[in-house]
């Protein structure tokens, strides 16, 4: 059976619908959900089967570990090392459209880190993301929601077509827009663009 959708509020998430996807993702499901790029899928950071299911629906090599996303900065360094200088980086740029790659620490499951031991981290410019990450009290895996060819899907209705089958709820935000986070490097206290996306670092 295909994945149900929910209408909600991205801004002023309705507390209903997250207690409902949050109830989703700690019993192991995987949802749809839009944020400040694309729309994600996700899961709960710390649900094997849910993370082995998401790789499945996704095509992607599990070699190639997935980012998750935080409610808030101060819970990164529990999954993070988070030096001076990566922490006022990091309070500059977030919340926002960035995915920060850093030195993971032991909490993270094996399977989430790169050969170096590294993560890609989160907190997006999304109430709702943050608000399901809260909720559940573990960081959200986030990965961008992608048809066959690899193509974004922009909309609530798309995904349930394309990969409905796999997921246990989509919450719908309307469209969003094509563009994905920056992705900055702060390892070794140094600050590197290793992908150009929606985040700007002007300031």
């Amino acid at each position: 059976m295909a994945a149900p959708i929910l209408e909600v509020d991205i801004e002023h998430p309705q507390p209903r619908h997250v207690a409902r996807a949050v109830e989703v993702l700690s019993r192991g499901g995987v949802i749809a959900y839009p944020t400040d790029t694309y729309y994600g899928l996700g899961c709960d950071l710390f649900s094997k089967k849910a993370i082995e299911r998401l790789y499945q629906l996704k095509g992607r090599d599990k070699k190639k570990p997935m980012s998750f996303l935080c409610p808030d900065l101060s819970d990164v360094a529990k999954y993070a090392h988070v030096s001076n200088f990566a922490y006022r980086t990091m309070k500059g740029l977030t919340p926002g459209a960035f995915t920060f790659i850093l030195e993971a620490t032991r909490v993270v499951p094996e399977m989430m880190m790169s050969k170096q031991k590294q993560v890609g981290i989160r907190v997006p410019d999304a109430p709702l993301a943050r608000a399901l990450a809260a909720g559940l009290g573990h960081p959200l895996i986030t990965t961008s929601a992608h048809d066959e060819e690899g193509e974004p899907l922009i909309d609530a209705k798309g995904i349930k077509e394309k990969l409905g089958h796999g997921l246990e709820l989509i919450l719908d935000g309307g469209v969003t827009l094509m563009e994905p986070s920056t992705v900055v490097s702060l390892i070794g206290d140094s600050l590197e663009v290793l992908r150009q996306g929606k985040g700007r670092l002007d300031a």
